[in-house]
């Protein structure tokens, strides 16, 4: 079973860089640490569309300082009469100013000067004529810009801070140094005596039990073994997406997606993508379909029996690529004679329409996709420290300015979460492969217009007849739900919606038993009507607890009969869970 010996990826066929290349891309890289990885090109050009707009109407700046005029004499009332100044502010729907302190002189003018500033700015930042994208832009950069002056972020404007300073006569502050003195030299916290660091791979967190069962150039095939004594016929593939380390789906025992679903019969293979070095700076998304969907399943077959069709589930941009990888088994009605057939096909939290994929496409348009080639093509790689910097601009004041306010000038640390290591330890992604999922989905769209293509021909999702299990989630900023339900426009095929409570990955970690967790189902037939997303939430039953049960019932009801559970061949086993592949880090 072990493919150790696959042959490498062609090379992609790009022509060497000529010295002025080489010199364009020397100093993109070099203006990368400034600029957080992002385009100043884009972001001027963002600018300059508001700036040339607002410049050239005379009666839209006429609009804006009457609004700057009335927003400053209503926050005029807070200095002359506070009490009427606090119901302007609205102080309970922003968590930086919830606490009482808020509510007192001058504190409470402050934050309402704030917060007339957050009005002004997500009027003033738009202007008529801009493109969308350019206006997107502008409003969140304004937003950024506001959101690090928040009084909440310094000393002498935060009642909260002084309040702390004074009960503890500096000690917070001098904690807090410490904490930022860690953080800039990368120090870990002191562990207590005798304690050992905690949520160590293998051991805390991805430890299911199980083998690895095949391995290629790309991917490591796990298969966990049975813990009950009748398992379903059909196995459940699970592929999570390459951009972040498998265990998502196999955290704390208690909470682990992998290790629920095989107590409850399912046999269980989950991929691990291979963290990629310089060396695969030439792999594909044609090689993440063909080594990690393709190559595995044919091991799956192997073992299973190529007639027993695989239920296969995709997280995330696995999602994205396992309905790739469907399409490309259902083009013109043919399976690939040396793999299983597909019995259903769940996406959690999984785009297939990007026309509005949410936060995350404010950074992507040619100017800053070409900006990140020339990041890539000199390290033949996009780092997870670069990836995560677009994730902190997106969410700033929570990870940056909440987070730093909190540990900075209270002198507190948060807690570490399984879920906070797993997001901790990032993961690469090959040169070639990011331009290509950036290009063909995000700017093109390609998969929802049936233009992507799988080596040279075009797929459809709408080729797609399999029963098709969807998982969206209310604060998903990464995959929007509505985003995600775009899929019953694209495929005919039943379709089992489920929208849950959480984020895109707290809202996927939502173990029966979790506190405060509820989601809504519903399904559209084959071939049924086309239900607005707004219609269907309107429609939807809410139900209490996790939606991981409401899954498993679907899956056993396409899994066939139980059978006998086996044990894994010992001829199949190349390793102990969670494998090696995992393991791989690098330093950046």
């Amino acid at each position: 079973m072990d493919d150790t010996r696959h042959p490498q990826p062609e090379p992609s066929g790009h022509l060497p860089e000529t010295p002025t290349q080489t010199l364009d891309r020397l100093v993109h890289t070099s203006l990368a640490p400034i600029t957080g990885g992002l385009s100043p090109v884009s972001l001027g050009l963002a600018w300059a569309d508001w700036a040339l707009h607002l410049s050239l109407s005379p009666g839209r700046r006429m609009e804006l300082a009457a609004l700057a005029a009335r927003h400053g004499i209503e926050w005029m009332h807070t200095l002359v009469r506070p009490a009427e100044g606090e119901r302007v502010g609205e102080a309970d729907d922003d968590p930086r100013f919830r606490d009482p302190g808020w509510t007192l002189w001058p504190f409470n003018a402050l934050r309402s000067g704030f917060r007339h500033a957050e009005s002004y700015w997500r009027e003033a930042a738009c202007t008529p004529g801009m493109t969308a994208h350019h206006a997107h832009v502008t409003r969140f950069f304004a937003g950024q810009s506001l959101d690090m002056l928040a009084p909440s972020n310094w000393i002498a404007t935060n009642p909260v801070v002084l309040g702390e300073t004074f009960r503890s006569g500096g000690v917070n502050l001098v904690q807090g140094t410490m904490n930022w003195l860690r953080d800039a030299t990368g120090q870990p916290d002191p562990l207590p005596p005798g304690r050992a660091p905690q949520y160590r791979v293998g051991i805390d967190v991805a430890a299911t039990p199980g083998q690895v069962v095949h391995r290629n150039h790309l991917v490591e095939l796990i298969r966990y073994a049975p813990q009950s004594a009748q398992v379903h016929a059909a196995p459940l593939f699970v592929v999570p997406s390459w951009i972040m380390k498998y265990y998502i789906l196999d955290l704390s025992p208690h909470n682990s997606l992998a290790r629920y679903l095989v107590g409850q019969g399912h046999t269980v293979y989950m991929l691990s993508w291979r963290n990629p070095d310089a060396a695969d700076r030439d792999l594909s998304m044609d090689d993440y379909l063909r080594l990690g969907i393709f190559d595995a399943l044919a091991a799956i077959g192997r073992l299973h029996g190529r007639e027993q069709p695989v239920q296969a589930m995709g997280y995330c941009l696995g999602g994205t690529l396992l309905a790739i990888a469907a399409a490309a088994l259902a083009r013109n009605g043919q399976h690939h004679a040396e793999l299983p057939a597909l019995a259903s096909m769940t996406l959690l939290a999984a785009q297939t329409d990007f026309s509005e994929p949410g936060e995350l496409g404010l950074f992507i348009d040619e100017g800053q996709i070409a900006y990140l080639d020339g990041i890539t093509r000199s390290q033949g790689f996009l780092t997870g420290k670069q990836m995560a910097g677009s994730f902190q601009f997106l969410h700033s004041r929570d990870l940056v300015w909440t987070r730093r306010m909190r540990e900075y000038l209270m002198g507190e640390r948060e807690q570490t979460s399984d879920l906070m290591a797993w997001n901790a330890d990032t993961t690469r992604m090959p040169a070639r492969m990011h331009h290509e999922y950036l290009t063909a989905l995000y700017l093109r769209n390609a998969l929802a217009t049936s233009s992507y293509r799988v080596d040279g021909q075009a797929v459809s999702l709408a080729d797609v007849r399999l029963p098709i299990f969807m998982v969206g989630t209310e604060r998903d900023h990464v995959s929007p739900w509505r985003s995600v339900y775009k899929l019953h426009h694209l495929s005919d095929a039943e379709i089992t919606f489920v929208l849950t409570v959480g984020g895109h990955n707290a809202g996927i970690v939502s173990e029966p038993g979790h506190a405060r967790r509820s989601y809504r189902i519903g399904t559209r037939a084959a071939e049924g009507p086309w239900i607005d997303a707004d219609e269907w939430l309107a429609a939807a039953q809410r139900h209490e607890g996790s939606w991981w049960p409401a899954w498993h019932e679907w899956l056993a009801a396409r899994s066939g009969p139980l059978q006998r559970a086996r044990p894994i061949p010992r001829h199949a086993a190349l390793g102990p869970a969670p494998g090696d592949y995992v393991m791989k880090r690098y330093a950046e």
